[in-house]
């Protein structure tokens, strides 16, 4: 297989015209390559500073087999690569000069590329501690019973309220972010509609959010609840109402990550219906 099989490209609508309907064939092992490719389309590619996200494709015999985004602090996503595939984008982005700080993809992915990437260029690659799981919802199982509350969403006026929110989730996963009023635009967090699970006297306990619909699929993404208030169901009920929306809204699939070094949020979304569908991993290189 050759380096220059892959197309590479900086137009996110020359990628999507090329690559869409592969990545929409499978949105769910796809779900990555479609959240970021959206985000670059809906916010240009301006709003990612200097140096602009790169895109690419494997096409074999007119078809696309393989995709890759490479975004601006030099973070891989892949789709599913075989070992093949793995190499001979490592040689391509490695010929190029394209540095890179990390890798995220399935796990069989990952790793093969991890490999790849250290033959071609030395670099030393480093399995991130946290290991993820990717879930797909089968049947919907809200809990019963609730507890005492309900879901509420939050409008264009609870902006406040969501940037609280998500800067406590980013600050309890130990994500390298500024999530403020200032920033709130520039985040990952920004494109997403929230819903907290409020006590009967309005007391926000719990919050979800969900990414746009795309591909027919939408991601639920930011499940938290404090610390001194975990263990009373607030996190299931407002993530099956957040998936229950998702399904309102039109998607075909819902998916989310889980961190499996936490087992009580994986049994709780075992326990509404969600299935396994890959693992995940990411490698750091020196």
């Amino acid at each position: 297989m050759r380096p220059d099989d892959w197309h590479l490209t900086e137009d996110v609508e020359d990628f999507l015209a090329r690559a869409g309907d592969f990545l929409r064939s499978r949105p769910g092992p796809h779900v990555m390559q479609l959240t970021w490719a959206e985000r670059v389309r809906v916010r240009g590619t301006s709003a990612f500073g200097t140096e602009a996200p790169l895109f690419g494709a494997l096409d074999r015999a007119g078809e696309v087999v393989a995709t890759f985004y490479r975004l601006p602090l030099r973070a891989l996503g892949l789709s599913p690569l075989t070992p093949g595939q793995a190499d001979s984008l490592a040689a391509r982005l490695a010929n190029l000069g394209h540095p890179l700080s990390r890798v995220s993809a399935d796990h069989g992915t990952a790793t093969a590329f991890a490999e790849a990437w250290r033959r071609h260029t030395g670099a030393t690659p480093e399995l991130r501690d946290t290991r993820l799981r990717l879930y797909r919802l089968g049947t919907l199982a809200p809990p019963e019973p609730l507890p005492p509350g309900r879901g509420r969403v939050l409008g264009e006026q609870d902006l406040e309220q969501a940037v609280f929110w998500c800067s406590e989730f980013a600050r309890a996963v130990g994500e390298d972010v500024r999530v403020d009023a200032g920033s709130w635009a520039s985040t990952r967090y920004a494109d997403k509609r929230y819903t907290l699970w409020e006590r009967p006297d309005g007391t926000p306990v719990s919050i979800a959010g969900m990414n746009p619909l795309i591909g027919g699929q939408i991601q639920v993404d930011v499940v938290y609840t404090p610390a001194h208030l975990r263990g009373r169901g607030y996190a299931g009920a407002v993530a099956a109402e957040v998936s229950r929306a998702a399904l309102a809204a039109g998607a075909r699939d819902v998916v989310l990550f889980a961190d499996l070094s936490n087992p009580t949020s994986n049994a709780l979304y075992r326990r509404l219906g969600y299935r396994t569908l890959a693992d995940w991993a990411v490698y750091d290189f020196s």
